[in-house]
């Protein structure tokens, strides 16, 4: 039985950097806007535009800056999307200000 893929869709405003923990096998695919995908220990600089997607193939923690407002769809077969987080529970996911041009990484 093959399982099917989770989706999160996001709306990011400019300069803001969502964090993915591992970007192993993860779309990441910008809707609108353009987005810039870094992840660690990766010389390249991928920018995506609507209708571009990237898929790692590495187990290594992406991070996600919207280089204008943008929307960016992510979906794998084991993203975990719950809707209600228990309170105790910390997200794996994280959605972060990007500061006088500087990058929490």
């Amino acid at each position: 039985m093959t399982s099917r893929p989770q989706r999160l869709s996001l709306s990011l405003p400019k300069m803001a950097v969502f964090t993915l923990p591992d970007a192993h096998e993860v779309d990441i695919e910008c809707t609108s806007g353009a987005v810039w995908v870094t992840l660690d220990h990766d010389r390249r600089d991928i920018v995506l535009e609507p209708g571009q997607r990237f898929r790692s193939d590495i187990h290594r923690r992406a991070l996600v800056a919207a280089l204008e407002p943008s929307c960016v769809r992510f979906s794998a077969p084991g993203l975990s999307l719950a809707a209600q987080p228990q309170p105790a529970a910390r997200s794996p996911w994280r959605l972060w200000p990007l500061l006088h041009g500087m990058s929490p990484a």
